[in-house]
């Protein structure tokens, strides 16, 4: 077993996306290119594409349009709200959207909605655990780590609509 984390970077429709795993092998952060919160670099371990097969051939399917799930062990480092944050987002299907009062509401905390908010943001392991399915209460898309652009992108691609 290895003592460090471990990390690879491939290339995505969005940019080159950053996998890393723990010490384990397991998943534990997907960031893109000058993603907010994104942790430096010297953070990810040693080069390592060994851990990250199945990350990489289901995040292919993913982009391919062949797959609209994942099935991946990931190792979610938190606070306890936040990993229930997250949770809710694995729950949101493919090509629908939630509201963060409606996260906030799922959660049994209606008034929670910008600490949902927080929560999303901080999410380490972007598209697979699909953070960007969260919009306004308005229906606008808001707050991104990877940017609005891609938060589009991608909500575009899922709903058929994508025009790339």
């Amino acid at each position: 077993m290895s003592t460090q984390k471990q990390h690879t970077v491939i290339d995505s429709p969005y940019g080159p996306l950053t996998l890393v795993a723990d010490a384990d092998g397991t998943l534990c952060g997907l960031y893109m290119t000058d993603q907010r919160h994104r942790p430096a670099e010297e953070t990810f371990g040693v080069r390592d594409e060994r851990p990250f097969g199945a990350v990489i051939d289901q995040l292919n399917a993913y982009f391919q349009g062949e797959s609209t799930t994942f099935d991946l062990p990931l190792a979610l480092d938190g606070t306890p709200f936040q990993r229930s944050v997250w949770a809710q987002l694995q729950r949101i299907p493919y090509g629908e959207t939630r509201t963060y009062g409606e996260l906030a509401e799922a959660l049994g905390k209606p008034n929670a909605s910008r600490a949902v908010g927080l929560a999303n943001g901080k999410n380490p392991v972007g598209v697979i655990v699909p953070c960007h399915r969260v919009i306004g209460a308005n229906g606008d898309l808001t707050g991104y780590g990877g940017g609005l652009d891609r938060k589009r992108r991608l909500l575009d691609f899922e709903r058929g609509t994508a025009l790339f």
